[in-house]
């Protein structure tokens, strides 16, 4: 035998971690070597992510509605970095100009903005939706928006009020917990059983209102009956007053990729009259949409 066969015999060895067998047909006879052909890890490499960036971007998430100021301390504890790398990390951001100091406290800057415009200037999904909410709140004269889910939350990508005000922070940008809202009923109502059983896992189930489902089996319940319907009612679980019927945008292939809702006040319009006025026009939308997406 060769000096080349031996060498090969030794990696084709190596690489299977057993005995060199006879033949190379039927790998199936040798199951020492099937731990090789395990499926690569979901996702990439930690060694291929930038551990700065991530960090960074953590910082600013830190700020929100109820803490739009922080000290490096809180910063800290809400992103858990040390306090010398919370410090680092905003020092950073105040010279880019994404954060202002004033003495101790810290606080986002305007030019945050560009994040987000970036996204909105970019993104093909507001850009197709947006025509198609403008002709809802034109033909009935209430607050639509579109939304995709993003973790625990529903982040809203466009809106339009139709000069009602009936959700003061309905606009692009906006989260709401999606376990509470139309638009995450319907795309919870998407997932694949195993990813469902997962999101519930990790949920704390807030009440934002006396409605608000809090039970996660009858949340459950919930979410199976939008994917049955089609649609989703939320009745005052999200806020008092405020009832909206949403349903699912799918692209050509059939794939949930957002949500598209409508919005009514309970002084207005029960949720009857919602049902009968409202969704209607909302499968024609998303009929629609789909050939778009």
């Amino acid at each position: 035998m060769s000096a080349a066969r031996n060498f090969d015999d030794l990696e084709y060895q190596q690489a299977l971690g057993s005995p060199s067998p006879p033949t190379f047909e039927r790998p199936e006879l040798y199951p020492a070597a099937l731990p090789a052909q395990e499926s690569k890890p979901a996702g990439p490499l930690k060694r291929d992510l930038v551990a700065g960036l991530e960090k960074g971007l953590a910082v600013i998430e830190a700020f929100d509605q109820e803490r739009p100021r922080l000290t490096i301390s809180e910063v800290a504890i809400r992103t858990g970095l040390t306090r010398a790398a919370a410090r680092r990390y905003l020092l950073t951001l105040t010279h880019l100009g994404f954060v202002t100091q004033d003495r101790k406290m810290f606080a986002l800057a305007p030019r945050v903005l560009r994040l987000g415009q970036s996204y909105m200037h970019s993104a093909r999904l507001p850009r197709i939706v947006e025509p198609e909410l403008h002709k809802l709140a034109f033909a009935l004269k209430e607050a639509s928006s579109a939304g995709v889910l993003d973790g625990d939350d529903v982040i809203c990508i466009a809106a339009t009020n139709s000069g009602r005000l009936v959700a003061p922070a309905l606009q692009p940008g906006m989260r709401v917990p999606a376990h509470c809202s139309g638009n995450g009923r319907v795309m919870l109502a998407a997932l694949a059983p195993a990813e469902l059983d997962a999101w519930l896992a990790r949920q704390q189930l807030t009440a934002l209102t006396p409605h608000t489902i809090t039970q996660p089996e009858r949340l459950r319940q919930e979410i199976a009956r939008a994917g049955s319907l089609g649609y989703a009612c939320i009745d005052q679980e999200l806020e008092l007053g405020l009832r909206t019927v949403a349903v699912p945008l799918k692209n050509y292939r059939g794939e949930v990729v957002a949500s598209l809702n409508i919005c009514a006040h309970a002084s207005r319009m029960s949720m009857e009259q919602l049902l009968e006025q409202c969704l209607p026009p909302l499968l024609q939308a998303q009929t629609h949409l789909r050939m778009l997406l």
